[in-house]
């Protein structure tokens, strides 16, 4: 418990630190575009949890929920997990999709990280 604890702190303190940092967000688009020109190493279709954190708000989770169904029509909402930070300033959404290929993943991710309410997208 003292470890989930310290590892929820830490996040707190890694989203409050992007949120300060300008750079984070000019530098999203550079780091999707190096991903992208490396190989997958994973056999599609399969089952892909995406982890998206943001600050806690009413309209966190419909907003990460429609993202995630336009790049994945067949994504069941049942297949999100919650969890808000110790000190419930974050919100962490881990959605499970059917992926069918990298460009999915990687757009989606993009379109995820892209979006003004999400902090880090895992």
């Amino acid at each position: 418990m003292q470890s989930e604890e310290t590892g929820w702190q830490f996040m707190e303190f890694a989203l409050n630190l992007a949120a300060r940092n300008s750079d984070v967000s000019k530098n999203k688009k550079e780091n999707i575009m190096f991903c992208t020109q490396q190989e997958s190493l994973i056999d599609f279709p399969c089952d892909f949890p995406i982890k998206i954190m943001g600050a806690a708000h009413d309209d966190f989770l419909p907003t990460v929920a429609e993202i995630v169904l336009l790049h994945a029509p067949d994504f069941d909402k049942a297949n999100v997990q919650t969890r808000a930070s110790s000190k419930g300033n974050y919100l962490s959404v881990t959605a499970t999709i059917r992926a069918t290929s990298k460009e999915q993943l990687d757009n989606l991710y993009f379109a995820l990280s892209s979006h003004p309410m999400v902090r880090i997208v895992l």
